[in-house]
C-alpha cells in the first residue's frame, strides 16, 4: 500500500479501505513514525477475528523495550482477519509497516467512517508538530 493513499488516526494507526464484493474491509497498521518512536519491539497483542472494535478505543497493544502502547481502532466494525505472522516477526513492522506489517482487517458498514481520519499531509503535519515539541 502506498502511504499517501492511506488515512491516519491521530494515534498513529493507518487505515486502507478495500471493497470486496458487497463488503467494506479496512486494513489497519501503525505508521513508520510510530514504529520508529517505539524502537525495539518485543511483543504484539492483536484482537481475534470476531472481536467488535470501536473507533478511538484500544483494540490491542504493542510492546517495546521502552513501553507498552495501546493500538486504537480507526473505525467501528468487526475484526475479520489478524496478521498472525507478526507475532513471530515483529521486524516486519520496521521494514514494511504499510505492507506486510498490516495488523488487522476490520469489516465496516459505512465507508463514511474513513472521512474522520487524517489525510497523509494532515498526518505528516501532526508528526512534524510532535517532533518539534
Amino acid at each position: 500500500m502506498k502511504p499517501e493513499e492511506l488515512r491516519y488516526a491521530k494515534s498513529h494507526e493507518w487505515a486502507h479501505l478495500d471493497k470486496q464484493g458487497d463488503e467494506l474491509i479496512v486494513t489497519m497498521g501503525i505508521s513508520a513514525f510510530a514504529v520508529e518512536q517505539l524502537t525495539d519491539l518485543v511483543h504484539i497483542d492483536l484482537p481475534s477475528p470476531g472481536t467488535k472494535v470501536t473507533a478511538g478505543e484500544p483494540c490491542g497493544e504493542v510492546e517495546s523495550v521502552k513501553a507498552v502502547s495501546d493500538l486504537y481502532s480507526p473505525v467501528d466494525g468487526e475484526v475479520v482477519e489478524t496478521n498472525e505472522s507478526l507475532a513471530g516477526n515483529l521486524a516486519v513492522l520496521s521494514s514494511d509497516p504499510f505492507g506486510e506489517g498490516w495488523m488487522v482487517k476490520i469489516k465496516i458498514m459505512d465507508e463514511n467512517q474513513m472521512s474522520g481520519l487524517l489525510s497523509r499531509d494532515e498526518y505528516q503535519e501532526q508528526v512534524v508538530d510532535a517532533e518539534s515539541e
